[in-house]
């Protein structure tokens, strides 16, 4: 098979398509040709050894294709079946393994561009407006790169449950696209303060939960946004790694909470992910989630997909196409 292989980690460059032995499924796993593979920030992390993965590996995790085999003891799968998964092994690559109970049966109605697109940033979406802090109609939240992928689904999730969304973006062109998802309020970080224009906007209140996916230039002053015992959710460093915290400062803005979550912890049982994943395709085939595509990649240039997502210029989601 052809998968794209990182030898060291480094900038984009080191991603190279090559010719890679066929993997085979053990026992309770299954085998997927791959027609699409997520890219996503981990990935990103991995390669350049934020994140240790010792090279020489193939990335990523997210994924959708059909099962052309299955181990002994795969349960609920069988050849032919189209699947989704947050827990391929190296999904840039025309074929991956993963557990049986990982991976997820698609409905007929739900084509699998749009699997491979909603399952490890829609799962994430859904657990930090329905578990990490439950949004409630009233509560409002901040949602930073409200125009990226998790965004612009977390936007739309927020709003079903009720919740007023202030949105960031970079520019005018994403923050139509945020205030489309369900963003009450878009702010241009290029040219205004968030943290004064979340103060001005909640009439000095500040939000019950900020979703910070940003990291590094965003999280201090997000602290300043929350009103008192509201909660900061930082699920991702897209601009770095933040600086050291002293918990004290917590107390300062009013006995904050800080949550630093990750999807595996909450689709950590066979039960959790089918309830997330299922919460999805439902709201998709009903129309009441939209997945934006931004662009599709053949893997062979997995490369200019790194450099596209760390540019910042995406809005929506990324795909490399094996075929």
């Amino acid at each position: 098979m052809r998968a794209i292989r990182v030898g060291g980690h480094g900038g984009a460059e080191v991603l190279r398509l090559e010719e890679a032995p066929d993997p085979r499924p053990g026992a309770g796993e299954v085998l997927v040709r791959v027609e699409a593979a997520g890219v996503n920030f981990i990935e990103i992390y991995q390669r350049m050894g934020m994140y240790p993965v010792a090279p020489p590996f193939t990335p990523g995790t997210e994924g959708a294709g059909t099962v052309i085999d299955v181990g002994e003891g795969a349960d609920g799968v069988r050849p032919g079946d189209r699947v989704a998964s947050v827990a391929l092994r190296g999904s840039y690559a025309e074929l991956s393994t993963a557990d049986a109970d990982k991976v997820i049966v698609l409905p007929d109605d739900v084509d699998t561009r749009t699997a491979a697109a909603i399952m490890l940033q829609g799962m994430t979406a859904h657990y930090l407006a329905t578990s990490t802090f439950p949004l409630s109609p009233g509560d409002t939240c901040l949602v930073h790169a409200a125009a990226g992928g998790v965004g612009l689904l977390l936007c739309q999730i927020a709003a079903k449950r009720g919740a007023r969304v202030i949105g960031t973006v970079s520019t005018k062109e994403k923050a139509a696209l945020a205030r489309d998802a369900g963003a009450a309020e878009v702010i241009l970080y290029t040219q205004q303060s968030f943290a004064e224009e979340v103060k001005r906007l909640t009439n000095g209140r500040g939000v019950r939960v900020v979703y910070d996916s940003v990291g590094r230039t965003t999280f201090e002053h997000g602290l300043g946004c929350l009103a008192p015992r509201g909660m900061m959710v930082l699920f991702g460093q897209s601009s770095g790694s933040v600086r050291p915290l002293d918990p004290q400062i917590l107390n300062r803005h009013g006995s904050l909470y800080l949550t630093r979550p990750s999807l595996a912890y909450y689709v950590a049982t066979r039960e959790e992910l089918l309830a997330r994943a299922t919460d999805l395709m439902h709201w998709i085939r009903d129309g009441a989630l939209r997945v934006r595509i931004d662009r599709e990649f053949p893997l062979a240039d997995a490369a200019d997909a790194h450099r596209a997502l760390e540019s910042r210029a995406t809005a929506g989601k990324l795909l490399l196409r094996p075929e």
